[in-house]
Order: C-alpha cells, then sequence, then structure tokens
C-alpha cells in the first residue's frame, strides 16, 4: 500500500504542472475561453483516471472488446482493494484540491459530481468490503470466469488462442485470492446461509464435469474452446495443437482448483448456521443501510422502503383485477395468481422447440418495438442487440435474464441471456414485458446508448447506478403500454405482475435484512401476492439473501422516473415532448436519481422560458 500513497502525493504536488489548472491565472483568456479549457483540462484528468482504473483490470479490457493482457486475469487480493481505496481517497484529494467547480461549464460540473459522488460511494462499500460475500450463487466469481472465458475472450486467431490457454494457466492464483478473502470472512463469522453452499458445490462440479476431468464428453470450457479452434482458417495440426494444450492447462490449472473451491465450501457449510439475513453480521444493521444507499442512492431507511412496496402492492393488485375482469375470470386475484401458475396453456413445452419458440418471441418483441422508437427517442443505439440462452453448465445458478454490454469496437453485440432450464417457470404472458426490459426500450437502450455518448470523459459512459440502470428497464416495461403495444390483456396482466414482482422485493429484501424474516415466510408473502410460479419465486428469495438491498434498487428507481414524467406532463402540459423528456434521463449517462432529478428540474425550466 506505501507504494500507491507514495505515488498519489507525488501526483498532487505534480497536478498543478501536469495539467496546467491554476484558478487564478487566465493567461489572457477571456471567462468563456478559460471556463472552456478548465473544462477540458478536467475531463483529460478524468479520462486518465479511468485509464489507470482500467489499467488494473485485464478482464475488463477483454469485456470492452480490446485485444490487450488477453494472458492475464485481475488481481482480486485482497491487498488489490485496499490498494484501490488508496488510489480512490489519492484521486478524491486532488479533485477537490485541484480544480474549482465554478470555473466549470455545466457538463464539466456534472462530471465533477459525479466522480465525486463515486468515489464516495465505493470509498462507503470500501468500508464494508469484508461483509460482501465473496462466492454467492447467483453470480460468484467461480461460474463469472467461466462464463467469461467462453462468452467474453476472443478466439479468431492462434495468438488469442494461446492467450486463453495462458489465461487458464492464471486461473490457481485468482481462486487462491479469492478463496484468502471468503475464508478470512469465515474466519470473522461472516457466512452464508447453510442452504447455500450445495449450490455453489454443484455449479463448481459442473465445471469440471467431462474431459479432461471425467468422462468422454467435453466440459463446458473445453467444449466451447475447442469449437471456436476449429473455425480458425489454420491448419489441423495447430488446431490440434491448440485443443491439446487446452486440454492440459485445464487439468493442471482448472480441476485442481475448482476440487480447492468444493473442498472449501464444504468446510464453511460445516460453520454455517440457517439464519438468513445480514442483521447476523457483525455491524449488520450499518453494512444493510450502506448497501440499501449504494443501491438506490437514496437515504431511504429499510423500514421506509419496506412501506413503500407493501402500499405499491396494494395498488398493482388493484390494477390486476381491474384487468382481470376484462379476461372474464370470476375468482379473486389469489385463485387467479394460483391458476396462472398451475395452467400449462401459460407457457412453451420444456423441450428445445418449446426454447426456441421463446426466443424467437422474444426476439420480434424486440424488433417490433424498434420501429416504434422514432416517436419515443431522439439519441438511439448504433450497437445490435441479440437473443441467446444461458448455457446449460451455469441454468442452475443464474438469473433468469440479465443482460450483457456490446464490446466497443462493435464486435459483439449487446445480449439479452434468457435462462431456459425450466420453461414452466417462464410464463409466456411475461415474455413480452421481460423482452422490453431487458432489450428494447430497456438494458440495451440504456446501456449502449451511455457507451456510445460523445464529448463525455470516459467514466460517465459506463457509469453504473444500480437505482437508475435497473429503474430505467422497468419503467421501460410500461411505455410500451402507452403506445398500445399490448394488445393481449393477459400481456398486459404480465406487465403488472413484473411490476409487482419488483414492488414485492421492497416488502421481502428489508423483512429477510431488517425485520429477521425467515426465508419461508419471504417465499409465502411472494405467493400470497405475485403469480410467479413457487420455483422461481424460491430462487428470488435465495438471490435477496445473499445479494442485500440490490432488488430494492428496480421499484425505487422505476417510481423516481415516473414522479419525474409525471411532474413534467403536469407543469409543461401541451409543451412536453416524450422524445425530449427520454433524452434527458438517458443521453447523460447513468446518474443518482438525485441528479437526475435536477437535470429534469433544469430541463423543464428550460422549457418553461423558451
Amino acid at each position: 500500500m506505501k507504494k500507491y500513497i507514495s505515488i498519489i502525493a507525488l501526483s498532487a504536488a505534480l497536478l498543478t504542472t501536469a495539467y496546467g489548472c491554476n484558478p487564478s491565472a487566465k493567461d489572457g483568456l477571456s471567462q468563456i475561453e478559460y471556463v472552456q479549457r478548465e473544462s477540458r483540462v478536467l475531463n483529460v484528468w478524468l479520462d486518465d483516471r479511468f485509464d489507470d482504473e482500467l489499467a488494473r483490470s485485464p478482464m475488463s479490457q477483454t469485456s470492452f472488446g480490446q485485444k490487450t493482457a488477453l494472458t492475464r486475469l485481475d488481481d482480486v487480493s485482497q491487498q488489490s482493494l485496499d490498494e484501490m481505496a488508496a488510489l480512490l481517497r489519492g484521486w478524491r484529494q486532488d479533485l477537490t484540491a485541484n480544480f474549482d467547480i465554478d470555473r466549470l461549464d455545466d457538463n464539466a460540473r456534472l462530471s465533477y459530481d459525479l466522480f465525486l459522488y463515486d468515489i464516495d460511494n465505493r470509498l462507503r462499500s470500501y468500508e464494508f468490503a469484508d461483509h460482501d460475500y465473496v462466492f454467492q450463487h447467483m453470480s460468484g466469481p467461480h461460474s463469472n470466469l467461466p462464463a467469461f472465458l467462453i462468452n467474453l475472450h476472443p478466439v479468431t486467431s492462434i495468438e488469442e488462442a494461446e492467450s486463453f490457454i495462458a489465461r487458464l494457466g492464471a486461473v490457481p492464483a485468482y481462486m487462491e485470492a479469492l478463496m484468502n478473502r471468503a475464508n478470512a470472512q469465515a474466519q470473522t463469522g461472516i457466512l452464508l446461509p447453510r442452504f447455500v453452499y450445495p449450490k455453489l458445490i454443484e455449479a463448481s462440479q459442473n465445471i469440471i464435469t467431462g474431459a479432461p476431468f471425467n468422462g468422454t464428453s467435453d466440459s463446458p470450457i473445453l467444449a466451447e474452446f475447442s469449437k471456436k479452434v476449429m473455425e480458425l482458417d489454420v491448419d489441423d495440426s495447430t488446431k490440434k495443437r491448440l485443443i491439446n494444450d487446452a486440454f492440459s492447462a485445464l487439468n493442471i490449472h482448472i480441476g485442481p482448483s475448482y476440487n480447492n473451491l468444493i473442498t472449501m465450501f464444504r468446510a464453511h457449510e460445516a460453520l454455517s448456521d440457517d439464519r438468513d439475513g445480514v442483521w447476523k453480521l457483525p455491524r449488520g444493521a450499518e453494512y444493510y443501510q450502506s448497501r440499501l444507499k449504494h443501491y438506490t442512492t437514496t437515504k431511504l431507511t429499510a423500514d421506509e422502503i419496506h412501506e413503500i412496496g407493501l402500499k405499491d402492492v396494494a395498488r398493482i393488485q388493484d390494477d390486476m383485477r381491474v384487468i382481470m375482469k376484462r379476461i372474464g375470470y370470476e375468482g379473486s386475484l389469489k385463485e387467479f395468481f394460483t391458476h396462472l401458475r398451475s395452467d400449462p396453456q401459460f407457457t412453451f413445452e420444456n423441450t428445445d422447440e418449446g426454447r426456441a419458440r421463446y426466443i424467437e418471441g422474444a426476439t420480434q418483441y424486440i424488433n417490433d418495438m424498434r420501429e416504434q422508437l422514432d416517436s419515443l427517442f431522439i439519441t438511439k443505439p448504433k450497437a445490435d442487440i441479440t437473443v441467446k440462452r444461458v448455457e446449460p453448465y451455469r441454468e442452475a445458478s443464474a438469473f433468469g435474464a440479465f443482460y450483457n454490454q456490446p464490446a466497443l469496437d462493435g464486435s459483439r453485440p449487446g445480449t439479452y441471456y434468457i435462462n431456459l432450464k425450466d420453461m414452466t417457470e417462464l410464463p409466456i404472458y411475461q415474455m413480452q414485458a421481460l423482452a422490453y426490459h431487458e432489450g428494447i426500450p430497456g438494458h440495451h437502450m440504456q446501456i449502449a446508448i451511455g457507451m456510445e455518448l460523445s464529448g463525455l470523459p470516459k467514466f460517465r459512459n459506463f457509469g453504473s447506478h444500480t437505482a437508475y440502470v435497473e429503474g430505467w428497464a422497468l419503467y421501460s416495461e410500461a411505455v410500451p403500454h402507452d403506445l398500445g403495444l399490448y394488445t393481449d390483456p393477459l400481456q398486459d396482466f404480465g406487465r403488472l405482475s413484473m411490476e409487482i414482482f419488483r414492488a414485492v422485493r421492497l416488502v421481502v429484501d428489508t423483512a429477510i435484512h431488517s425485520k429477521k424474516w425467515t426465508r419461508e415466510q419471504a417465499v409465502e408473502y411472494f405467493l400470497e401476492n405475485s403469480a410467479n410460479s413457487e420455483g422461481d419465486i424460491r430462487a428470488e428469495v435465495d438471490r435477496y439473501i445473499v445479494w442485500p438491498g440490490q432488488a430494492t434498487a428496480y421499484k425505487i428507481g422505476m417510481i423516481k422516473i415516473t414522479e419525474l414524467r409525471k411532474q413534467a406532463e403536469t407543469e409543461l402540459g401541451e409543451d412536453f415532448n416524450i422524445a425530449e423528456f427520454h433524452d434527458v434521463i438517458l443521453a447523460n449517462g447513468s446518474v443518482p436519481l438525485s441528479v437526475l432529478e435536477t437535470l429534469v428540474n433544469k430541463w423543464i425550466d428550460t422549457k418553461k422560458r423558451d
């Protein structure tokens, strides 16, 4: 750590010389020219900080489509986390000491505020870094690493294939660093609930099932690598050499690493108990509040979020009853939920043909929505989007649906992944809203547009405030309703069932982690108040247990965006323009909700003056 602190101290001393930032010297410039210069200087400094951090993450470089550092994995040790925190403190000192926000243009001021917010947020999170579960079944590094190698590492040349093999050799050190952190957590009593460990063990065993570890069929990593190598335009002897080298590297490096992981998981399972909420952890209440602030970007307490959830559940159920009567169902809402869960007409067949029908349908909804964009948006993404099935090896632990961003160079489209392990848990009536959420106008619009925005420091192109990102995606499920695209009332009910799902999260997440609800109490509340299948609900509750606070961001973000739209519609009347409103939301990149409110209010005031 001393090395990094000394670098920070030196950089602070040299910053004025390096960036030419001297608030008292205008050098004969007019006020406008001076502000422009100082703003450019800040943007250069911010881009340098982005590049500094990117240089520390070979895996981020790969995810951005860069062909750099392809042989390496990230340093995920505790020392690396400590070094990053030291860098953040130094950057904060440099920013506040050497840049005067009053000498910046509006966009640079926003960049200044956002960078400062992000630093402070990350340092607050660092305070509880030892509380975040290193491994958890929803998105832990034991399953994320194979997904990274399979989906993001390019294999389009001999050199890239050889880099892939070299990266396999980096896995033992990568996993050892993570295991050291997990063992340190265990020593302080920070352990996952007991039910999680069998899920971790099963997911890890899936990675080392098949050749070269056992059996005759190839393991997931070897199968995908071999497929890509066979598509290379090289001679057969080279293909054979590369596959054999990967075979050996998997046997030498991956097998032992994952066996060590499984041994550790079993040891931690023996120490764990059945308590689910983070209230059980040291400083658990403080930790949970810090997670709520991080994910919602608000100061809302657990009790306040819980009450918001209860009220929203009641409101949405009233809307559901209206649609239920339109459909002609005579029973209660709870009985209708049971009907939707149990009647096979509401899901595709649990076969490869059924899975293909789902992907085809989701793709069609996205393509149809794409045709409507001109009426809703000024800024639109250049990147394409594709719909793909979650790979079978990680279906058991992966999310039901998620989005991966496109590559910067256009070599990889944005991807809407859908988990098709069990088609009985994917109701057809939710397919339309889910496609809008993950694809267009949801995550793909927001994330791809953010990446493609010009004239901003790079950190703003890749910002990710969960309440903003997920709030937009949930809001996007309702946008097509205004266009009359939910022509089937059952699909419109699906939209409401997706919304109430997120409202229930406000109740359940806060109840588990601050009110000591058990896992079964959470499941029961979910079953009482939503139409989702029991299997889907149990998977969701298990997600909230290991990822405290994250699930509250969706509805909190949607509520704020919806409130801001209603405010703009009320104040502007006939002057309200939905495309302009969406541009205010999307054309500044990801921002905390308080900043989003400021941006919308400024736009409203400007429209009133025009």
